[in-house]
């Protein structure tokens, strides 16, 4: 699970206007897009330039440039163009966490740890320095694209970004475990009949990162017993989650079945108690349940993860000895 990365960069170049926007366009094969989705559709340390008069505040206008590179890369390559800029100003670092509750109570602890002030993300980008962090809380996971309105509010920080990021990344599993003290605790067992054990686990974590399911805790083989006096060898991962078993056992259900082809076995256990698939929902069967449970899963991965997994998925398929 993955709860801080950086934002974008976000620059405002000044001077004149049309002939700046002109070059930014012929120099990086950009177009002008509303700020919002400059913001939204950009990436960790990819770059959100505004361009404006000298006159104006560093405010964003209706409409921006999102260039997919860092911001020195881009900074220098407009240096030495010789673009006819007057004056360059940079935005606060944005730090983008991830609190999938009490995000009120999180946005207080932050500015009480920071010594920080709460409030509105665009209001914290105006009032900040280029010396500054604005920490921007969403309840969305952070692999897929976030725009202003997925910020649930943000802490203006005096302090430079580097400081807050490494002290974030020590104090954040603190700051979770007050805000959420009831996590779940998950055993998963993954049985393949033909051995393609690298291939299956491969799967299974590709989905609970993508997913923000939880963290994994601990890993490693085991063994189970299906009848008595038959064991069969499983790996099994220990998973802490805020989202509820149930949820977590129907979406790896998803990961049975290619079609019709079964691929593996997934069970989930809650203090050590497997989580029968009649408490999922009423299915007439196990097929009909990872049908359902599969369609699920497509609909909430993102593009790139999907596309990859139905490609591991083939090969797993073509390689199949039954």
């Amino acid at each position: 699970m993955r709860l801080v990365r950086f934002g974008p960069s976000i620059v405002f170049l000044m001077g004149d206007v049309e002939t700046i926007k002109k070059k930014i366009m012929d120099f990086f094969g950009v177009e002008e897009i509303p700020s919002d989705e400059a913001i939204r559709l950009s990436n960790e340390f990819e770059t959100v330039i505004f361009v404006t008069s000298l006159s104006d505040s560093t405010v964003p206008p209706e409409k921006g440039f999102m260039i997919q590179r860092d911001a020195k890369v881009v900074l220098s390559e407009i240096v030495n163009k010789n673009l006819p800029i007057e004056k360059v100003e940079a935005e606060s670092t944005i730090i983008l966490l991830h609190i999938p509750e009490k995000v009120e109570e999180a946005l207080q602890l932050l500015a009480e740890k920071f010594d920080g002030e709460v409030m509105d993300q665009m209001k914290a980008l105006e009032l900040g320095e280029a010396g500054d962090t604005v920490i921007s809380v969403t309840r969305k996971k952070l692999n897929s694209s976030i725009g202003p309105e997925d910020i649930e509010g943000s802490v203006l920080v005096r302090q430079y970004f580097l400081d807050v990021y490494r002290e974030l990344l020590v104090d954040l599993p603190v700051i979770l475990f007050k805000l959420l003290p009831e996590w779940n605790e998950l055993t998963i067992k993954i049985y393949d009949t033909e051995k393609r054990y690298e291939e299956n686990i491969a799967r299974l974590m590709m989905i609970i990162e993508d997913l923000d399911l939880g963290f994994i805790v601990g890993e490693g083989w085991d063994w189970d017993y299906p009848r008595p006096f038959m064991r069969v060898p499983v790996y099994k991962l220990k998973l802490l989650t805020w989202e509820k078993p149930e949820r977590v056992k129907f979406l790896l259900k998803g990961l049975e079945y290619s079609g019709y082809k079964r691929l593996c076995d997934i069970d989930v256990f809650v203090e050590g108690k497997k989580i029968d698939w009649v408490k999922l929902g009423k299915y007439d069967s196990k097929f009909e349940l990872a049908k359902a449970a599969r369609e699920e899963l497509e609909k909430q991965l993102s593009d790139d993860v999907l596309e990859k997994l139905k490609e591991m998925e083939e090969k797993l398929i073509a390689d199949s000895k039954v």
